[in-house]
């Protein structure tokens, strides 16, 4: 039961004097979300941006807007991002722990769409407990933080257990795959089950931006 190829955009990758035009043009090219890489320099090595730029941004698009959390204590987090405008949020189960239930639960309590995301090393075993309260699954295809990495193929078993348990359940969630999508590979990674694929290089070194969206859509 494959949901419908969803294209998202990570502004990671946009120029960030120019941010506004950056999400205008990506909703004019075609993309479907726009996703958001919040990094706190300690869950993982980077320091990005918090709520007051996807607050700005909101006033850009109308398209949902993909807030990643690699923070700790994401929990602390959640209010001010969905107040924000995020649609969705997705938080670690790395750096929740036990208490990852609860975290998805505020998301929703919030009016944000609930994810929770594994790192490559993660297995799947890892979020059996809390798929249920789960909108979507974003596994990671790279490391988080570390910039100019290669597509983790090894992950995409995990991609394909994680179909294999959605459809048997009888239910269209979302898996979302992040990190070193191109359009030479973004097959392989729809074929494991994966609907949602972020893309930051990928798609803002391109010279037709619209014309890389489209192919990462169909291709």
């Amino acid at each position: 039961m494959n949901n419908e190829i969803k294209i998202a955009p990570s502004i990671l990758s946009a120029d960030f004097a120019a941010m506004g035009a950056a999400v205008e043009k990506l909703e004019k090219c075609g993309a479907d979300l726009i996703h958001c890489d919040v990094m706190d320099g300690t869950f993982v090595p980077k320091i990005t941006f918090g709520g007051d730029m996807i607050a700005a941004v909101r006033q850009h698009t109308l398209l949902p807007l993909d807030v990643h959390l690699m923070v700790v204590n994401p929990q602390n987090q959640v209010r001010a991002f969905a107040e924000a405008g995020a649609s969705i949020i997705t938080v670690h189960r790395e750096a929740c722990g036990e208490d990852i239930k609860n975290v998805l639960r505020l998301i929703k309590n919030c009016g944000a769409r609930a994810g929770v995301v594994i790192n490559p090393d993660t297995s799947l075993k890892e979020v059996y407990d809390c798929l249920e309260l789960c909108d979507l699954l974003l596994i990671m295809s790279v490391y988080p933080g570390l910039g100019g990495q290669k597509f983790i193929e090894r992950v995409l078993p995990k991609v394909e257990e994680a179909r294999r348990i959605f459809d048997a359940q009888g239910v269209a969630k979302d898996i979302e795959i992040d990190g070193g999508i191109t359009e030479a590979n973004v097959r392989r990674v729809k074929d494991a089950g994966a609907n949602v694929i972020v893309a930051g290089s990928t798609v803002f070194n391109a010279p037709d931006m619209a014309k890389t969206i489209a192919n990462l859509r169909t291709l």
